[in-house]
């Protein structure tokens, strides 16, 4: 569940850069937000192999 919570409070970090990027044109911003993005991937990844596992031990 760590990685979850993880997993939420990149979304949340990643808004500011997000609003900054789209409605005031701040392209450093939109690096910040792809960095953030491929970080979300990972977790993601991380998150589905987590469970894939745990769903096997189960079986």
């Amino acid at each position: 569940m760590k990685k979850f919570d993880d997993l939420k409070k990149l979304v949340d970090s990643l808004e500011t850069d997000a609003d900054k990027f789209y409605n005031k044109a701040n392209s450093a911003a939109g690096t910040r937000v792809r960095k953030g993005m491929q970080d979300l991937k990972n977790i993601a990844q991380a998150i589905r192999l987590e469970i894939q596992e745990t769903k096997n031990k189960e079986a």
